[in-house]
């Protein structure tokens, strides 16, 4: 088949927030892909966002959406407490699914996620976009080739104060029923980035969960309201042994009302020095007993128009075209992209984690 001759792939995005700025800009640079249809839980959002983009069709519900003969792909960019419902219905409706993370409210609903992709046989995939970039890449490459020797410890540190002003409003981020809080958000983010760097699984846990603030206003009256999920999450893991892992421990800080540069940064230590990738793609290499830094080089990864700067940007524009090429070749899967098995392997942490906070003791993942 030539590739002019490919057929076009047609993808459905279910949600106007995070995809108005990430998932819809991605496909619309990618070659070979058209978004064809979109749907929101307030319609009039749908609507705006299809005209800022060209959308044709804005659908009455996701339900409306996966029936669509022309949707390849259902884009599940909604909170994570509608995952479940959404993903099912795709897959039996022979759809594949990029869903976002993370994956579910709980271990079980992963479970259920997993199995019913695994029934459909149609590339279903969770969206950790950080690991198409070139710099985590090449550090994991790096791991591998043994630059650093045995892994002994990691680092992960999210820090920003995008939700630190108080009369930011209400909404579903805010909700522990809807699957608010960071530690799903972005603590997802973290255990991916470790179990995928290490080749290791988590094996234990100890987590601390804060809200540091307890109220916010409700958009449409005012009215204070109180808030039921995590600002803030610190955590401790050990790890599985495994090729490069032996004891191995690591700690993740990660807060959304945390003022100061932003950062999102993972750093892991071995044997023979370590290894650091920070926000802006930049890698840095410490051999053991150097005492500094040096810089590895790197070519910057490429970003979509419309799209924020960005890790996210410019890990989900490299992420996106590979998931076109894949099924326009017809794959099942994405090389390196996460799965509904890894998504499951990650709530397993998640659901541990919670555990931890509310025993305050260590938990056995």
């Amino acid at each position: 088949m030539k590739l002019n001759d490919q057929k076009t792939i047609g993808i459905g995005i279910v949600g106007a927030g995070f995809a108005r700025t990430t998932q819809i800009p991605g496909f619309l640079n990618c070659k070979g892909a058209k978004v064809v249809a979109i749907t929101s839980r307030h319609r009039e959002h749908a609507e705006s966002v299809a005209q800022e983009f060209g959308i044709e069709h804005v659908a009455n519900d996701w339900r409306e959406l996966i029936e669509r003969d022309d949707v390849d792909l259902v884009s599940v960019v909604t909170p994570p407490a509608t995952h479940l419902e959404i993903t099912l219905a795709a897959l039996e409706r022979r759809k594949a699914v990029l869903c976002e993370k993370p994956m579910a409210m709980s271990a079980l609903e992963a479970k259920r996620m997993r199995e019913k992709a695994h029934e459909a046989g149609m590339l279903a995939l969770i969206d950790h976009e950080l690991r198409f970039l070139n710099s985590r890449r090449r550090m994991r490459s790096m791991l591998q080739d043994g630059a650093i020797g045995n892994v002994r410890h990691c680092n992960y540190l999210f820090r920003s104060d995008y939700r630190g002003v108080l009369d930011r409003p209400w909404d579903w981020w805010s909700d522990a029923a809807m699957g608010g809080g960071i530690l799903g958000a972005i603590g997802s983010h973290a255990i991916d980035s470790l179990r995928w760097m290490l080749d290791a699984e988590v094996s234990e846990v100890c987590c601390l969960l804060s809200t540091h603030i307890a109220e916010r206003p409700e958009k449409s009256t005012g009215t204070t309201r109180q808030v039921t999920t995590d600002d803030e999450a610190k955590l401790m893991f050990r790890f599985a042994d495994s090729a490069l892992v032996t004891r191995a421990t690591g700690g993740a800080s990660l807060s959304v009302v945390e003022s100061g540069k932003y950062e999102n940064r993972l750093e892991v230590f071995g044997t023979r020095g370590a290894l650091m990738v920070e926000e802006n793609g930049e890698l840095w290499h410490s051999p053991a007993g150097s005492g500094i830094w040096k810089p590895v080089e790197i070519e910057q990864d490429p970003i979509a128009p419309r799209m924020h700067e960005g890790s996210w940007s410019r890990g989900f524009t490299v992420f996106s075209a590979a998931i076109v090429e894949a099924l326009q070749a017809g794959r099942k899967t994405v090389d390196g992209a996460a799965t509904f098995e890894d998504g499951y392997s990650i709530q397993l942490v998640l659901d541990a984690a919670r555990a931890s906070n509310a025993s305050g003791c260590w938990q056995t993942v």
